[in-house]
């Protein structure tokens, strides 16, 4: 059928105005009909969070490998066994990991805070002493990441995502003269919500480009490193070894954790780098912390067993997963294709698919979707200060609603899609 259409650009007025007509009663039909979908937050589903069931009656032990307590104070760095398995998915040397509690982007927090008050291994001061703070953020990209930037009152400064990761020569250009840019953020493999993955050809650039900020970091957010939607596991570039070779061993920060893989709620999450920037984190966080939840840990390490036994427990969340993601694909193909109007991505892994309408109509797919009772994620959230300066992205979140509801909520979007665009142009 898609061959027989023609872009929207290039009817007739008439044409266009029996169109949008068609539209606006098949929208009325969706709003008549009550739905109540969401398709806002990459949140795993209830199937999946089954998968990991297993930890509930774990562990069997109270001690770990190494004949210590769990249950008791101490071990900042976390369990060792558990840190050595994530060392090895995560492409580093054990002294380079360390295990702590559940969430990666408190981990985040927790080093964007120490570098402001005391600064890093590399830093001449205290970033909350300098006169101004800068972070590289690509772009479309992670909302949370924004978030934590405004919250520091760090200036986000945004490049363009391709197809290979981040514009790296407009991120070199930037760092090059600009001593106030400290950082940058990014999702290496299966961006949010782009799914790209950064090549090594790009991992290597980053890590050697000069910057002319002594105290440069990656944030280096791994969160979906082990998230395939195919058989082909795609690795993500070694960004510590290249930064090493590169004489910046303190570049990259790397993020990690549990929280897509077992429980959201009650997973393990992992920070890495250089040994010096491990050690570093560790002396920060001994003034807080007297030890992670390390039984929490054991109970993740019986449950894996191995670095093998969490690939296999991702196939079974590939399984769940896929369809979801196939059949955004066959909606926005079936119903799309063909208008001119949209443009999606068909991730290899990773929780988003990202939707590219026309310009100038995101926020108002995102409301009609909303009349018609389906939750989109707000307009812009994929930018700082949620302001894509197009009005044209939109990050759809397929893992949590059951497949049913997966096909009814693509089919509104459609139509809210077109319309969107229908109207625009008739305007």
């Amino acid at each position: 059928m898609t061959e027989q259409r023609r872009p929207l650009t290039s009817l007739p007025a008439d044409e266009l105005t029996a169109f949008t007509a068609d539209l606006k009663g098949a929208h009325d039909a969706l709003v008549a009909a009550g739905l109540s979908l969401d398709l806002t937050r990459g949140k795993p589903s209830s199937e999946q969070l089954d998968l990991s069931d297993g930890l509930l009656a774990l562990p069997t032990s109270a001690y770990a490998p190494d004949g210590s307590d769990t249950r008791n104070y101490g071990n900042l760095l976390g369990l060792t066994e558990l840190r050595a398995m994530f060392a090895e998915l995560l492409r580093l040397d054990l002294p380079q990991v360390s295990a702590q509690g559940t969430s990666s982007l408190t981990l985040m927090k927790d080093v964007l805070t120490y570098l402001w008050l005391h600064g890093g291994v590399d830093s001449p001061k205290p970033w909350g002493k300098e006169e101004k703070v800068k972070f590289v953020c690509p772009v479309p990209g992670y909302d949370r990441h924004f978030v934590l930037l405004e919250w520091f009152g760090i200036e986000a400064v945004t490049v363009p995502m391709t197809d290979v990761g981040p514009d790296v020569e407009a991120v070199a250009a930037l760092v090059k003269d600009d001593p106030t840019i400290k950082g940058m953020w990014l999702v290496p493999t299966y961006a949010n919500p782009t799914g790209q993955v950064t090549s090594q050809e790009v991992a290597e650039r980053l890590a050697s480009m000069p910057t002319a900020a002594p105290d440069f970091k990656i944030f280096w957010d791994n969160a979906y490193a082990l998230h395939h939607l195919t058989a082909a596991e795609t690795k993500s570039a070694d960004i510590v070894s290249l930064a090493a070779v590169a004489g910046n061993p303190h570049r990259p920060v790397l993020f990690a954790s549990t929280s897509k893989i077992t429980y959201a709620g009650a997973g393990v999450a992992f920070v890495g780098g250089s040994v010096e920037t491990v050690a570093w984190f560790t002396q920060q966080l001994g003034h807080g912390s007297i030890g992670p939840d390390k039984v929490n840990q054991l109970r993740h390490l019986e449950f894996f067993k191995s670095a093998q036994g969490v690939r296999d427990h991702m196939d079974k969340h590939r399984e769940l997963l896929a369809p979801k993601f196939a059949e955004v694909d066959r909606i926005l193909t079936e119903r799309l294709e063909g208008y001119g109007v949209a443009q999606w991505t068909r991730p290899r892994g990773g929780y988003f698919v990202s939707l590219d309408v026309l310009p100038g109509t995101a926020a108002r797919v995102i409301e009609l979707a909303g009349q018609a009772g389906v939750a989109l994620t707000p307009a812009g959230s994929a930018f700082p200060g949620r302001y894509d300066p197009q009005d044209t992205n939109i990050r759809l979140a397929p893992s949590f609603p059951p497949l049913a509801d997966v096909t009814g909520a693509m089919e509104a979007v459609a139509v809210c899609v077109l319309l969107a665009a229908a109207e625009k142009l008739s305007a």
